[in-house]
């Protein structure tokens, strides 16, 4: 767990990033527990920043394990108050992109080894965050897939940047590997629904 010094530290340095690179940041979640942190962090650091929780995860599969996973991210959006004082309504989070999961499964099916399939996913979502804040007017983007243990983040980072660079918008990085303890009490205080595996379906076989 983060000491509150640390906290403190570690908010004052992400304040002074989002400062020099941008006043609105669109958001990718790809779930509630892996957004506790990231999203806790983020609207600590810089009251006047605008934070655009994105959600777009055609990789989930089934429907209903995609269903359980957008309602855990809709109660968070309701229990940010909780974590986040400053707050006076709840985080509104856009759940606007429809699920598509034949896209995610045709690029997967190309190539389904890891972690070449791993790359068509992160550059899947990523590039449709870029290009969704860069059709907005939303000068950055980021995604809290940054935060799990589990994925492969230099690739993540590799691959925002890339399609950052395309869609001419900046990739708001930060290695939130560091709050990943801090971020799994946050989730287990507020009984956020928990899930086992990312959501791919190579993944659960």
């Amino acid at each position: 767990m983060i000491a509150p010094q640390d906290w403190i530290k570690l908010v004052l340095e992400i304040s002074k990033l989002i400062r020099e690179s941008t006043e609105t940041l669109l958001v990718h979640v790809c779930c509630a527990p892996c957004a506790v942190y990231p999203l806790s962090l983020l609207l600590k650091s810089q009251p006047s920043l605008t934070v655009i929780p994105w959600f777009y995860n055609p990789n989930i599969q089934p429907l209903e394990e995609f269903r359980r996973r957008r309602d855990a991210l809709a109660y968070l959006a309701f229990s940010m108050g909780s974590l986040v004082p400053t707050l006076s309504a709840p985080l509104a989070v856009d759940f606007s992109p429809p699920y598509n999961a034949g896209r995610f499964l045709s690029l997967a099916a190309l190539d389904p080894v890891e972690p070449a399939r791993c790359r068509s996913c992160y550059h899947l979502r990523l590039d449709m965050a870029a290009r969704t804040a860069a059709l907005r007017g939303i000068p950055a983007f980021t995604t809290t897939l940054l935060y799990s243990r589990r994925q492969r983040h230099e690739l993540i980072k590799e691959v925002g940047q890339e399609v950052a660079k395309e869609h001419q918008v900046k990739f708001f990085y930060q290695d939130f590997r560091k709050g990943w303890q801090e971020g799994l009490e946050m989730s287990k205080k507020l009984g956020l629904y928990r899930q086992r595996w990312c959501g791919c379906v190579y993944q659960a076989s």
